[in-house]
Order: C-alpha cells, then structure tokens, then sequence
C-alpha cells in the first residue's frame, strides 16, 4: 500500500458546475481548479455533499475527477465515494484511485438501528481494500450519523490509511481538541468545516486547516497562515471581519455560494441541478451588497485582499 498523503491546510470542497440546461461544465471545472491551485491551496475536494454528488450519473463521476485531476496538476485531489453500501463505497474508491485521486472522504450512511460496530466494520472494510489515504468525514448534518470522539480515534488507531478526520460535528471546537488530544504523536490530521462558520474557534483549539467550500479560501488560507504563526490576534480579526459573509453563504442549499462563484467567474452559470433552487432577485441583492462591503474597490474575479 501507498504510503499514505498528509491531508492539512486549505483543501476547498469544489462546487459541480453545470450549464444552464443541467449539463456538466466541466470547462468551468478545470477553470476553477486552476484558480485555486494559483492562491496557493493545498488540495481541492470534489464530490463532496455540496458537490452535488448525488446529483451526478455515474458517467458524469468519472468525467468529473478526470477533470479535476488533469486541472489540479500536482496538488492533492480528494474524492467524496461515500454510499450507504459497502461494496459501492469500496468501488467507488478504487475508480478514484484509478483515475489518479490523491486521497478519498468517506462518510458512514444512517442504519435504521444506530450501531458504532457497524460503522467500524463499514471503515474496517473500506481501509482495507483501499490504496489510497481516507479522510473520515463526520457531518451528521447531513447524515444523521452521530460518531463518537473514541470510535473515530479507534478507526483511526486501527486502521493506518485513515490519516484525516473531518471535524463537522458540533460543537466542533471541544471536539477537535479533545481528537488532537487522542492523536497526540500520530500522523492523522484534523480539519475544519461548516463553511468555516466556527473556524477561528476551530483553529485556537488545534484544526491543523479547512476542508470546506466558502467561496472565498483567500480568507481561509489567511486566517491559518496567522494561526500557524501564533498570531491568534490577528486570525481573530480576520474572522471578525469576513464572518457576515461566512453566516450568509452557510445558508442551506448551494444557490448563494453558486453565484458568488458565478461573480467571480469561475462557473459560467449558478445553476444548481434539480431539485435543488437556484438564487432568487432578492438574495441576490443582498449578496451584492454584502460583497461590496466586504471587499470595497476589489476585482472578485481576481485573487481577494484579506484585511487583517
């Protein structure tokens, strides 16, 4: 087995653009990507929950991470391969793998009875047959799966190739501490989520980065430079001042942070696929504005200024 790739920084989840008929565009894909890589982020996630992955063909997948492989160009690709079956999550692993990913994120399926020794087998048997690093995913936002901090230390203890947890669980700042506490001495990273709603908080207390999808990783890529320098004081004060925008893109669905990828043109549309809505006249005004105030007399569609 491949030894596994340190996950940490700034690894933005990747929106799926689609054209204004719902096709893939995948142009925008790969348009995006490169953007990014050019910050500098330190990977990109695609086919995570905001990805619209349970939105997409199996064909389209496959397109998908070709894409973002061939765009990404060097720098880590993650690939969401998360199913309710066990089976599908394992093939689904070895198709990224295939096609050049870096590391999968995958996270456990609601049962109709909760049971931790049936997510540990369900981890067991993903680790075991995949060659690549797995980021365990813990949102039970979205999936109703509710991981304790001592089961995901025991898959991680157990089960070397999960080098990466993603902390989406809240109250995340205690439970990132307490994860940091647990991995004391081992090489498995804890990153944050959410949109980056509670990231400073996060940071103070030991997020070693973000796997999230704010539209704007200018700011996240700031606030752990600081972080990591020791200087909290000034993280704080970029959380202060980018967090309105933060909250108002963490507003459920992906219309808002669709078109704020539309402003700055790195989608051509912010369609989002059905049955998910696409931005209505009035939230958009009021993201124009928020985006005036946040960012006075800058270009969006080129790299933001992060005032500290």
């Amino acid at each position: 087995m491949a030894k596994p790739t340190l996950l940490s920084g700034v690894i933005p989840i990747l929106a799926t653009p689609f054209n204004d008929d719902e096709s893939l565009d995948l142009e925008s894909l790969h348009g995006m990507i490169r953007f990014f890589r050019d910050l500098p982020v330190d990977g990109v996630t695609v086919l995570g929950v905001l990805g619209e992955s349970n939105r997409l063909t199996d064909a389209e997948r496959t397109q998908l991470i070709k894409t973002a492989v061939r765009a990404a160009d060097g720098i880590p690709v993650v690939v969401g391969t998360s199913h309710t079956g066990t089976a599908a999550t394992i093939a689904l692993s070895h198709e990224a793998a295939s096609l050049g990913a870096s590391a999968v994120m995958v996270t456990p399926s609601k049962q109709p009875t909760p049971s931790e020794a049936v997510i540990y087998e369900y981890f067991r048997r993903v680790a075991a047959a995949c060659t690549l690093p797995v980021m365990l995913q813990d949102h039970p936002i979205s999936t109703e799966v509710h991981l304790s901090v001592d089961l995901m230390l025991r898959i991680t203890r157990d089960f070397p190739n999960v080098t990466c947890i993603k902390a989406e669980a809240i109250p995340s700042p205690p439970r990132i501490a307490a994860l940091k506490a647990g991995l004391a001495g081992r090489d498995v990273t804890v990153l944050t989520g959410l949109g980056a709603l509670f990231g400073f908080f996060d940071l103070e207390r030991g997020s070693d980065g973000f796997n999230t999808g704010f539209a704007f990783p200018e700011v996240m890529i700031a606030l752990l430079r600081h972080a990591r320098a020791g200087d909290l004081a000034a993280a704080r004060r970029i959380y202060t001042r980018y967090l309105p925008l933060i909250v108002f893109e963490q507003q459920p669905g992906l219309a808002i942070r669709k078109e704020i990828l539309r402003i700055r043109k790195l989608i051509t549309s912010n369609r989002v696929r059905h049955p998910g809505a696409t931005i209505d006249a009035g939230t958009a005004a009021q993201l124009r504005s928020l985006l005036d105030a946040t960012f006075p007399g800058q270009d969006l569609t080129k790299p933001v200024q992060v005032e500290v």
